[in-house]
């Protein structure tokens, strides 16, 4: 477990904590709620927007090589069952030879909000995450907004961050995905991951996730032969101990100069 455990020395040095406090140092410049709209199921789409000062930087769902993902909590709402956050395609992010999965600027975070009622909903949050510069720190947000059950017009920033999310495997022209697993002589496993996909503008990343939140995986080493995109990597339990893979719940996200392609399940190959 030695490699995993520097890649986690990596993550905690990337946050030292630095001199003045993070709030002082002005790198998110504002962080607030979209209300957008009720949708016909009931539910509503809203958004977190935060507007980032110039050259820093945040981290997606899954951050890479070092930095830690977004958290939200989101108990102080009212009249709130649920939120999920529907990522829009992150950009690749070189930090000092590590790579980082992320965003600059301003970041619309649309939030598909499931109601407990047909009233308006309260939506009180707080947010932890991660920003980058020359250092890296964490910063706590607290947001809040209201969001009316009345009609209201579709906020098209909202609708263009849904749009950049990456593209079903469907959409994407993904016409086959396979894993094929092994032991790792370091320990856990060895994945290979085998895409059949046309290539992307520019270099291709590939992230891979588990629904397992206690299994670390290695950025993988991506490769192209023809129309078949190929990722190599090693998973493990952050404890050291055994455990099973669920191939259902493995996500594959390749980013390329253009969209993503976000597929779910990786079968045998």
């Amino acid at each position: 477990m030695k490699h995993i455990a520097s890649r986690l020395i990596a993550a905690a040095l990337c946050f030292l904590p630095v001199s003045a406090p993070a709030q002082d140092l002005n790198a998110v410049e504002s962080a607030r709620i979209l209300p957008g709209w009720r949708m016909e199921d009931g539910t509503h789409m809203a958004a977190l927007e935060l507007r980032l000062a110039p050259g820093w930087k945040t981290y997606w769902r899954a951050p890479g090589d070092i930095g830690i993902p977004p958290r939200f909590d989101w108990r102080g709402s009212r009249n709130m069952a649920g939120v999920e956050v529907e990522w829009p395609t992150p950009e690749r992010i070189d930090q000092g030879g590590m790579m980082a999965i992320g965003y600059h600027g301003t970041v619309i975070l649309p939030l598909h909000v499931l109601p407990r009622t047909d009233g308006d909903i309260t939506l009180d949050g707080t947010i932890d995450l991660g920003v980058c510069r020359d250092v890296c720190i964490p910063m706590t947000l607290d947001v809040a907004g209201a969001l009316p059950a009345a009609a209201q017009p579709r906020d098209g920033r909202i609708i263009a961050a849904l749009a950049n999310r990456p593209m079903d495997a469907k959409a994407a022209g993904v016409r086959r995905v396979s894993c094929s697993i092994r032991p790792a002589s370091k320990g856990g496993f060895a994945l290979r991951a085998e895409v059949v996909l046309p290539p992307s503008r520019g270099p291709e990343t590939m992230v891979i996730e588990a629904s397992d939140p206690n299994i670390w995986i290695a950025r993988p080493r991506v490769s192209r032969r023809g129309n078949t995109l190929i990722a190599e990597t090693r998973m493990a339990h952050v404890e050291g101990r055994a455990f099973a893979l669920d191939r259902s719940g493995l996500r594959l996200t390749i980013l390329g100069a253009g969209r993503g392609a976000d597929i779910k399940g990786c079968p045998a190959g």
